[in-house]
């Protein structure tokens, strides 16, 4: 399914999404050490709360047997129980429930971007329109997955600053 128009999406900031899944989702050799995990479980939070109606409303424009409506809306359930969900009382309690939501969050604005075809540069902030010239840039975390992004052709070598 395409989208039916850019004006039908809502503004969801998926590049901000992305960048703090990263923060918490780094590449191996990057350091966690002076992270608020607090702080940005709330901003995770909050990023879930505004992309699950979005999800869900993307996929309920698909067939019932659809399979990407399938996989949206269990994306959308798993998500839904993590935020019930609380973090563990011990050591690192709070930053492993962090991490899930990260995860949770990645696949979020991964089914929102598939299902309304809006794709941003993650290196610009700017929509990565269907005639621009674009990239895949993907980065292995320490979970053992990948975050997946697309960045302009043009923005993909540009230096970029260490967060």
């Amino acid at each position: 399914m395409s989208p039916e128009t850019q004006d039908d999406v809502a503004v969801v900031d998926v590049v901000s999404a992305r960048q703090t899944v990263a923060l918490l989702l780094p590449l191996p050799d990057e350091p966690l050490a002076g992270l608020d995990v607090d702080a940005l479980t709330l901003t995770l939070r909050g990023h879930m709360d505004r992309l699950i109606p979005e999800v869900e409303r993307w996929a309920g424009r698909l067939h019932r047997d659809d399979v990407p409506r399938y996989c949206a809306l269990a994306c959308v359930g798993e998500a839904r129980g993590k935020l019930r969900a609380r973090p563990n009382s011990g050591p690192g309690g709070g930053l492993a429930y962090a991490r899930k939501l990260a995860r949770s969050l990645a696949a979020l604005c991964d089914h929102f971007e598939t299902l309304t075809g809006q794709v941003m540069c993650v290196a610009c902030d700017r929509p990565i329109r269907r005639t621009d010239d674009a990239v895949p840039l993907d980065q292995v975390s320490t979970s053992g997955g990948a975050i997946t992004a697309r960045v302009h052709a043009d923005c993909a070598d540009a230096p970029r600053p260490r967060r």
